[in-house]
């Protein structure tokens, strides 16, 4: 079994951490040892046998330390099993449908082998950073459109796969 897996994000405000927070947890209730941390704070993911990579989605690409990450780790990423989620849609369509990934992490998807994707939705509360945000949130669009038992089911997913996969090796 994976020993060590590596849940990292992009995040503005914090939504796309706590979606972070919550699939390490639930792959540590399934036997997987799982971290979350924000993707600046990475420095080397040498010790993980799997990552899971997310990032808010702000105008149609995703949030710039997920970028980056995984820009800077692609030669150790693509040994991997790897995962990536976005956050981003303040509505309910993230719940309600599969949502493809925007053309950016299409690309590094087809780049590094991503074993699957998931979007969901985004939280956009009062006291958000950014003047987006604040013209979003004066327009009445806010709100936190997560949908935590969405979240869940799809880390246990991976939680399976990871386990299946230790099985057969």
């Amino acid at each position: 079994m994976p020993s060590n897996v590596l849940v990292t994000y992009g995040t503005t405000n914090g939504s796309t951490a706590r979606i972070a927070e919550t699939i390490a947890e639930v792959l540590r209730k399934q036997g997987v040892s799982a971290e979350a941390m924000p993707a600046p704070s990475v420095t080397n993911i040498e010790s993980y046998d799997a990552v899971v990579v997310g990032g808010g989605l702000y105008a149609g690409r995703w949030h710039k330390d997920a970028r980056r990450f995984v820009r800077r780790h692609r030669r150790a990423l693509a040994g991997r099993p790897l995962w990536f989620f976005s956050s981003g849609p303040l509505d309910a369509t993230a719940s309600e449908r599969d949502i493809p990934p925007v053309p950016g992490v299409r690309r590094a998807m087809n780049r590094l082998d991503v074993e699957e994707y998931a979007t969901f939705g985004g939280c956009l509360e009062a006291g958000a950073k950014g003047f987006v945000a604040r013209k979003i949130l004066s327009s009445g669009k806010g709100g936190d459109f997560r949908d935590f038992g969405q979240i869940e089911a799809w880390a246990v997913r991976i939680g399976a796969e990871l386990v299946n996969e230790s099985q057969t090796s």
